[in-house]
């Protein structure tokens, strides 16, 4: 039987580019590919899955070079990078895109608004829209028209169960149902290849935005006044808030109402009359205006960096407020924040067991981060971040997918829930012989942990 060649561009250590080549958007934990493969087509995708299993070789696949534990990466193996393969097309009459799994949420928000429409998804433009879909999706449309995953209607995927050639198959509703269901908050890098997705999309014209700061002072009032108003609010109104170390001396809210500006105001009361804020800024914009307004370009620079997280089920009492204070207060970075997004409206309408997303009755989820300068303060803001998730572990639930955390023992239920064992009977059917591997990867229902 002829061996399969590698087609696609090609990067190996001894190119001029490897360095550029295999350095994702999280420095540390690095790793050094033997080979680097960037699939323009889906042959190229195909390829190379069969290359890796004649020649018997570790592989990871990539496409936003996002994983915040370095998870698309392997020492001395082969990577599947499909950012190469972005096109997206829209079609305006049945309201549907087509977006191949190697577009960024930047260019996917830039065509979707050229054609009037767009998608509910994240705020970094940097991210790869694929891993951000198949472990949720959440942003500042969540509350009205649900996760990303919520959204999607079909992928398109490279599947090798065993001996088997690799192939693509769609998985829709009607098609390897069980597939997309686990598709859809399974995670990425679990049962195959995402080569492309199709995707509702909703029209879209202006939308009013605001932020509003305070200074420390305010912390507790902020936080208390936000985390009960958010939730309850009009779901056309999905917001944020993060708290910033004392250092800083801030703390931002910030949202995106799908109305006219003049019923946000009134909206914000309950926010705009908490404590004495230093900013208010209220205003209606283009809704590609607000992309922007919410984007951190700074994020796709890759950084020494540290993220976890957790869902809150319900409001935190006064005392876990008190402890994110404390450890705001107690961090010597002060570029240590906790982040929170509002839940709840379309997210919750779907059951928990309706896709692998589980936590479909989680009010709010919340990000920890840390960033640093050099390797060797890598230690210590990683014990910031694990430290303070645990002391809030009795006021929280889970973890989302998205923000993996190597130093969870208990990661399959605190990502999957009561959906893991689905999950694992789905990789059964499409890997069973577990060949889409990393260190937190679900694994087939017949392996042990």
């Amino acid at each position: 039987m002829e061996k399969t060649r590698l087609t696609g561009r090609i990067v190996t250590p001894d190119d001029a580019d490897y360095e550029q080549a295999r350095t994702n958007n999280t420095l540390n934990n690095p790793k050094f590919p033997k080979i680097i493969v960037f699939c323009q087509h889906n042959r190229d995708v195909l390829n190379a899955l069969n290359w890796v299993k004649e020649n018997n070789m570790p592989f990871r696949v990539r496409s936003g070079r996002h994983s915040y534990e370095n998870f698309s990466l392997v020492n001395g193996g082969l990577v599947i990078d499909v950012s190469q393969m972005n096109t997206v097309t829209v079609d305006c009459k049945k309201m549907t895109a087509k977006i191949l799994a190697g577009a960024d949420l930047g260019k996917v928000y830039n065509i979707l608004w050229e054609n009037g429409t767009t998608i509910p998804a994240g705020t970094e433009s940097s991210v790869g829209l694929v891993g951000l879909t198949l472990g949720g999706g959440i942003g500042m449309l969540s509350r009205l028209y649900g996760l990303t995953c919520d959204n999607l209607l079909e992928v398109e995927i490279a599947v090798s169960n065993g001996k088997e050639k690799a192939k693509i198959i769609k998985a829709n509703k009607k098609q390897h149902s069980d597939l997309f269901w686990a598709c859809r908050g399974g995670g990425g890098g679990n049962f195959g290849i995402v080569t492309s997705l199709k995707f509702k999309v909703h029209p879209i014209s202006n939308v009013s935005i605001f932020s509003i700061i305070w200074e420390w002072k305010d912390f507790e009032a902020a936080f208390d006044a936000w985390q009960n108003w958010a939730i309850s609010t009009d779901n056309k109104l999905t917001s944020e808030i993060e708290l910033k170390s004392k250092e800083v001396n801030k703390i931002i809210a910030q949202g995106e109402f799908v109305g006219p500006v003049s019923k946000l105001r009134e909206l914000l009361r309950p926010l705009t009359e908490t404590g004495s804020p230093i900013k208010v800024d209220i205003r209606e914009v283009p809704y590609i205006e607000a992309v922007h307004f919410f984007d951190e370009p700074s994020g796709n620079i890759p950084a020494y960096k540290k993220r976890s997280g957790s869902f809150l089920n319900r409001t935190f009492p006064q005392r876990a407020i008190l402890i994110m204070k404390s450890f705001l207060e107690n961090t010597s970075n002060e570029t240590s924040s906790i982040w929170h997004q509002s839940l709840g409206g379309a997210v919750k309408r779907i059951r928990p067991n309706e896709t692998a997303y589980y936590y479909r009755d989680a009010i709010i989820a919340q990000e920890y981060l840390s960033n640093w300068n050099t390797p060797d303060e890598e230690r210590s803001h990683i014990r910031w971040v694990e430290e303070l998730r645990n002391a809030l572990s009795r006021y929280t639930t889970g973890d989302y997918v998205n923000w993996p955390d190597r130093f969870i023992r208990n990661w399959p239920t605190a990502y999957y829930g009561a959906n893991l064992n689905r999950l694992r009977v789905v990789k059964r059917e499409y890997d069973r012989y577990n060949l889409f591997k990393f260190p937190q990867s679900i694994p087939p229902i017949n392996n042990w942990f």
